[in-house]
């Protein structure tokens, strides 16, 4: 029996992992099928489909930004099992919430005036729900998990995460909108069913008063956090990829339609494929390190990376305008010359953003107190949501400026080559570290 099989039979592990299954599940559920419907239903413009795919990832990750240092706070000095039944609890009325703008949508009620603002705002709601409980779902682990248990652990979470993007992104592709209303509300009152058997974790720290002074608690825990070398290097590696990511996945929706003149089904496809790929390199890098918690495979991983980009942006560009002026369904797509080396480029992106990683998770929380783990994955969140705003703002200028959605693919290219050097800095941190 592996390591990784022995911990998804444990308590101690099972409902965690189902519990943010079902989490990342209907975040792309809910997000992908109100994009979808937007950009294929709504607007007839390149550039208002990519402008709001940007302002839709904008808005969901700005929480991130601004709320996780009291979200670190919550985690280390309280109970997380509970705090992590309150977020469940609340999910259930923010997907009520967006589905009401779903249906508005779908039956065409007020569609700019009040249905995408409803959209928005619960995804906003959705982006403070996975602020607070995304530095739980990897600080909990050394808590529940022995010490040679983590990266498994932290590769199954990873790898289900990607598993249920996968899901919610297939259902956001292939379901009337009207469905995707009703399984969002289902699968947040599931998610709340399961978070109750999550064991308590409680705080391993002292009960300390919090800052609620968001700002200023935001730039003390980056502050406290980064003077650790290993830990900086780490997070600000992890901090492009996610960059790099924000920057892929706005870009899909709008190259699907206007460059590969395909159908939502086939943007609905990319995203399926990237996901599959990070799940594979989650569990791949956990064989290859067997167990150990190591960042000496990410600097190769990700310039790996770099070349499946620079593969699929060729691709791309060699794509040929369909002659009957029709979206492309998924089969008239696949049957296209290039589509297996476009969807393999896609794939190995994915996979060696996967393996790059995924050790640097575990990296943050296994490098440093357990009492302080939480509060180091919120200023990681804070370090990444910062990045990625940045890459949508980034997008958004792009397209304002006229430059081809295609073309901006090599803007994540060259992140990834920054991302490589901050990972081989981290090696040589952790090679000094351990001399």
């Amino acid at each position: 029996m592996t390591v990784s099989t022995h911990i998804l039979r444990r308590r101690r592990f099972l409902p965690l992992f189902l519990t943010q299954l079902l989490n990342a599940f209907n975040d792309n559920l809910y997000k992908n099928a109100m994009v979808l419907f937007v950009v294929y239903s709504v607007y007839n413009s390149a550039r208002e489909e990519a402008k709001f795919s940007a302002i839709a990832s904008g808005v969901f990750i700005l929480p991130f930004f601004v709320l996780s240092a009291l979200a670190g706070q919550l985690a280390d000095m309280r109970d997380k099992a509970a705090i992590i039944r309150i977020v469940k609890a609340c999910e259930v009325a923010i997907m009520a919430c967006g589905a009401v703008g779903l249906v508005m949508a779908w039956q065409g009620m007020m569609t700019q005036s009040v249905a995408i603002p409803l959209m928005l705002l619960a995804l906003f709601a959705m982006g403070v729900h996975s602020t607070f409980f995304g530095p739980i779902k990897y600080a909990i682990l050394p808590q529940h998990l022995h010490k040679d248990e983590v990266l498994a652990g932290t590769g199954l979470v990873e790898a289900g995460t990607y598993v249920a993007v996968l899901a919610g992104t297939i259902l956001a592709g292939w379901i009337p909108v009207e469905w995707a209303a009703l399984a969002i509300i289902v699968t947040a009152v599931i998610g709340y069913a399961t978070s109750r058997a999550v064991p308590p974790a409680p705080a391993m720290t002292d009960n300390q008063p919090l800052d609620w002074h968001l700002l200023r608690a935001s730039f003390t825990l980056v502050r406290n956090t980064m003077h650790n070398r290993c830990v900086f290097y780490a997070i600000m590696a992890i901090s492009f990829f996610w960059t790099i990511g924000a920057v892929l996945f706005i870009q899909f929706p709008p190259l699907a339609k206007n460059v590969l003149m395909a159908s939502k089904e086939v943007a609905s496809l990319f995203l399926v494929v990237f996901s599959v790929g990070v799940a594979i390199g989650s569990m791949s890098i956990n064989a290859l390190l067997k167990g150990s918690v190591s960042a000496r495979n990410s600097p190769l991983s990700v310039i790996i990376m770099a070349l499946f980009v620079v593969a699929f942006y060729i691709v791309c560009r060699m794509w040929g305008v369909s002659e009957t002026g029709q979206l492309l369904g998924v089969w008239d797509f696949i049957a296209h010359p290039l589509a297996i080396a476009l969807l393999l480029s896609l794939l190995g992106i994915a996979i060696a953003g996967g393996m790059f990683v995924v050790p640097l998770y575990a990296f943050l929380t296994t490098r440093v107190d357990p009492s302080q783990a939480a509060r180091t994955i919120a200023a990681n969140n804070i370090v990444n949501s910062g990045a990625m705003v940045g890459g949508a703002l980034i997008a958004v200028g792009l397209s304002a400026a006229g430059v081809a959605i295609v073309d901006q693919l090599l803007l994540s290219a060259a992140m990834c080559l920054i991302s490589a050097w901050l990972a081989r800095k981290l090696c040589c941190a952790e090679c000094d570290e351990a001399g």
